[in-house]
């Protein structure tokens, strides 16, 4: 790869003389001497350095060459340039093995393109080419990476839990609905099923849907969390952790809230609301350590260019820990000082993004872990405290980004976790399962999430599949954001 040779610390000059294959893709091409030889920029996407080609006219065809967006594969000699150029390796070409040519509409041009032009472009297919995609898809990578190292380095154990569920762990009812009936009902309507049956989805007592006739037999929907299945597995073989797709049915239109993203969850046992922010914050330091030892290269093409800098502020600096009360009170006293913001602050509210990127931007200038929530706007599985009015929960915020973990340790108690569900209005009969954890050898554990997309956010100020793969019409924003 272009990688194994430029980004080697002599910057390839130790490799000369040698005789290589290469495919990848023309970044520019210019003819030169009369059109006697050309030199190419080639890049095969292992990273963002292009290799220089040097072809003769006598090897190949020019023109097809030189076109940008071209993809060859050739053969040549590795070479040292003269003294005073940019590259301290370049291919002299001998051999050309294959040429996939460009038409002359070939949207992507060579200069540098800004996202808010690739969101606007048609040719979403073409994106993954631009420097500044593709750098993003190595960056993803790398942290994607990293996390399994991370989680193995420690002892974890990978699970991967269901993507279709009955459980909603939130509680909060945005779930995309998983049913066959919607097709059978359908085909009854176009008479393509050779039965006597009423047309329409089957509804019990003539109001309500009948989920029995449903594949799985009663309401499946597209996971929101791994959570509640992981549980089952840390207290069975220890330290857990998933890392898969999550769904949300939010009816929002920004990039904070995605209708299709990835998570990281590990559950810890024998873990509580220290020990879970002990973990949080040793999970972001290693990620960011890693993306500046593995990504500085792709990390200096982003529009951001304090994101190095806040990185290695990231993965040095010790995070300040404040509980949810202390954060209204700092918010209430930049209230009294004259900040405007648009939310009111007030204990009991769920922090927005702006009070959030407040605490890390202006009043600690670093990441802040806010613990201790109000029990009504966390989730009923987070421990009780003894106050009765807040529950062990955490949030890790970082600047420019706002929430990037939640987390919190889990309520292992079976009377207290039973009551809490009740008191969240949910159904017992779904959660049988989840109690017995509580009835048959419990035992104190913790976990948090992490937005994967959101991490990614490290970097510059925006990476999410929007960027990657947005929407061609205006009825699939959702799906885009």
């Amino acid at each position: 790869s272009i990688s194994n040779i430029l980004s080697r610390p002599d910057g390839g000059a130790g490799l000369a003389g040698q005789r290589i294959r290469v495919l990848g893709w023309v970044k520019t091409g210019r003819e030169q001497g009369k059109g006697t030889f050309a030199f190419l920029e080639v890049n095969d996407g292992s990273c963002p350095a292009n290799l220089q080609v040097i072809v003769d006219s006598a090897m190949a065809n020019l023109g097809s060459l030189v076109a940008t967006g071209a993809s060859v594969k050739v053969e040549g000699l590795l070479v040292a340039p003269p003294v005073g150029k940019k590259q301290r390796i370049e291919l002299r070409l001998e051999k050309v093995l294959h040429v996939g040519p460009v038409d002359p509409a070939y949207p992507i041009p060579k200069t540098q393109l800004s996202l808010e032009v690739l969101r606007d472009h048609n040719h979403i297919h073409l994106r993954p080419r631009t420097n500044m995609i593709s750098a993003i898809i190595r960056i993803r990578d790398a942290l994607a990476f990293a996390t399994h190292s991370f989680f193995h380095e420690n002892e974890f154990r990978l699970i991967h839990t269901p993507i279709i569920t009955t459980s909603d762990c939130e509680g909060a009812g945005e779930m995309f609905r998983v049913t066959t009936m919607v097709g059978e009902a359908e085909k009854l309507e176009k008479g393509e099923v050779g039965v006597a049956a009423k047309p329409g989805i089957p509804q019990k007592d003539g109001k309500k849907i009948d989920y029995a006739a449903d594949f799985f037999g009663r309401q499946a929907f597209l996971t929101v969390s791994g959570q509640l299945q992981l549980e089952t597995c840390a207290c069975a073989v220890g330290d857990v952790y998933t890392f898969g797709p999550s769904f949300r049915a939010e009816h929002s239109h920004t990039s904070r809230h995605l209708a299709e993203f990835w998570m990281v969850e590990p559950e810890i046992v024998d873990a509580d609301i220290q020990d879970v922010m002990n973990w949080a914050e040793a999970y972001v330091k290693y990620m960011s350590q890693w993306l500046i030892d593995k990504c500085c290269d792709d990390m200096e093409l982003m529009a951001d260019k304090g994101c190095i800098d806040r990185l290695r502020m990231v993965a040095s600096t010790p995070f300040e820990r404040i509980s949810y009360t202390e954060a209204v009170k700092i918010l209430e006293e930049a209230v009294k000082g004259g900040k405007k913001f648009d939310n009111k602050v007030e204990w009991g509210i769920d922090l927005a993004s702006e009070h959030e990127r407040f605490l890390t931007e202006n009043e600690f200038q670093k990441p802040v872990i806010v613990y201790n929530y109000p029990k009504g706007i966390k989730a009923f599985y987070m421990r009780l405290n003894d106050d009765s009015k807040t529950v062990a929960a955490m949030d890790v915020l970082v600047p420019k980004v706002g929430e990037l973990i939640g987390g919190s340790q889990r309520e292992e108690r079976y009377e207290v976790i039973k009551e809490r569900i009740l008191e969240m209005g949910l159904p017992l009969k779904p959660y049988e399962w989840y109690l017995d954890l509580r009835r048959f050898g419990t035992v104190k554990h913790s976990g948090f999430g992490l937005g994967f997309e959101q991490c990614c956010c490290l970097r510059p100020a925006l990476t999410t599949l929007e960027t990657l793969f947005p929407s061609q019409d205006t009825q699939e924003e959702q799906i885009c954001n």
